[in-house]
């Protein structure tokens, strides 16, 4: 597999020195110069989860990896299940929260673990990453133990869920977890200038475990397919998805899917107030907020990292970006929406409140909707008990943790206090 770099394209490198690498550079993103047209889409739809995401990443990846290595490292990854539920005569809800730290995330941090294992050689590698919620569990979890990997998570101080946080700031050993006092777009700036620091990254073998690598990205595509593949047959012609959006790695491997083949006739991306795409798309013009704190505090971001993957698949594909649907949600209008759906008898959280919401308003009758539930609704126990006013039961990978005290670090959102940090 051959990726280049989109700000770079004359910077080229094999799938195995974009997992390593992470980012290209000027910080560009890598991104594959081939997606393969799938013929079978039918019968890969007819396959259990694991074989046929077996079959989708041997497509993209190629050959560069042993088949029996591949095989293994999506078998090791996808230990879980991603069932489709249905919340409406035509709309349903995918569940991507049944995995070990109960995120979406799970998928592309599990296989980023595998495929890093597979490809590292003999130097020292360091993790570093941000997150706005999810992400931190996800990598932390994947990475946890692993022989000479470090991991060091940066995520914005009380702008994250207490359960979110206790998930991934409880564990020790070779994963360290910093609250930054600032939000997450200032986290995710940090990694970058790390990034961007040759020596630091020589001297630690930096890497980078956000949906900016692609092994993530390309893990993420498979559950699209186990999206279509469990909805009846005659509904999979006109399929809208509803992605909850914040930096838009979620939304580049659904668009990836559909260059693949895969039956979709459109997406929505749905935004919280931080709705810098939603505008772009109506006005052209491209001008972050400053990033307010939501209640769907994963999608608080400003400035997607991935939105050039978006841009850059329209352009190869002769897509015009007025296809894509969007909107935005307020906090009040979030609320109201988890409280509709629960009437319905679908206990949701914010994010995929969000993603039902947009799409139920954009939905043709002719169409088929999903939106994407990106995290279980315990993972927001506060807030989704107190807007609901219900009682949600801890589940048990959240009471473990829960019971746990927190082990961050916390650090001013300054670079030369984060260097010394790595370095020690």
């Amino acid at each position: 597999m051959n990726l280049y770099n989109i700000k770079h394209p004359e910077e080229q490198v094999t799938f195995s020195q974009a997992v390593r690498q992470g980012l290209g550079r000027d910080q560009g993103l890598f991104f594959p110069e081939v997606i393969p047209q799938l013929n079978n889409i039918d019968e890969l739809l007819e396959v259990p989860l694991v074989e046929r995401s077996q079959k989708i990443l041997g497509a993209l990846i190629g050959e560069e990896l042993p088949k029996a290595t591949l095989d293994e490292m999506v078998r090791n990854a996808f230990t879980f299940t991603a069932p489709l539920e249905k919340v409406e005569d035509n709309i349903y809800a995918l569940e991507l929260f049944h995995g070990p730290t109960l995120a979406f995330k799970d998928f592309g941090g599990r296989f980023m673990a595998q495929a890093l294992a597979a490809v590292r050689g003999d130097g020292k590698i360091t993790i570093l990453t941000a997150t706005s919620g999810d992400t931190g569990a996800a990598v932390a979890h994947a990475f946890y133990g692993l022989e000479n990997i470090n991991v060091v998570i940066l995520y914005p101080k009380g702008k994250i869920s207490p359960l979110q946080e206790k998930l991934f700031c409880t564990l020790g050993g070779n994963i360290r977890t910093v609250a930054i006092n600032a939000d997450f777009d200032a986290c995710q700036a940090l990694v970058k200038q790390a990034f961007d620091d040759a020596e630091l990254r020589q001297t630690i073998g930096l890497n980078s475990a956000n949906s900016i690598n692609i092994s993530r990205l390309l893990a993420q595509v498979c559950y699209y397919f186990e999206a279509v593949a469990q909805l009846p047959k005659e509904k999979r012609d006109n399929v809208v998805v509803s992605v909850p959006s914040g930096n838009f790695g979620n939304l580049t491997a659904g668009l990836i899917a559909k260059t693949l083949g895969l039956p979709i006739k459109r997406f929505v991306a749905s935004t919280n107030a931080n709705d810098t795409v939603p505008r772009y798309l109506k006005s052209g013009n491209w001008d972050p907020k400053t990033t307010v704190a939501t209640l769907s505090n994963a999608m608080d971001v400003s400035r997607p990292n991935n939105w050039p993957r978006v841009e850059e698949l329209f352009k190869r594909n002769g897509w015009n970006l007025t296809d894509l649907g969007s909107g935005m949600l307020t906090d009040a209008q979030t609320e109201e929406t988890l409280k509709a759906m629960n009437a319905e008898g679908y206990v949701c959280e914010p994010h995929g409140a969000i993603a039902y919401q947009v799409l139920k308003a954009q939905l043709k009758a002719s169409e088929t909707g999903i939106f994407l539930c990106t995290a279980h609704p315990a993972k927001f126990k506060e807030s989704v008990e107190c807007i609901l006013g219900i009682q949600l039961p801890l589940p048990e990978a959240l009471d473990k943790h829960n019971q746990l005290p927190l082990l961050s670090d916390e650090m001013d959102n300054d670079f030369a206090q984060l260097r010394a940090y790595l370095l020690k």
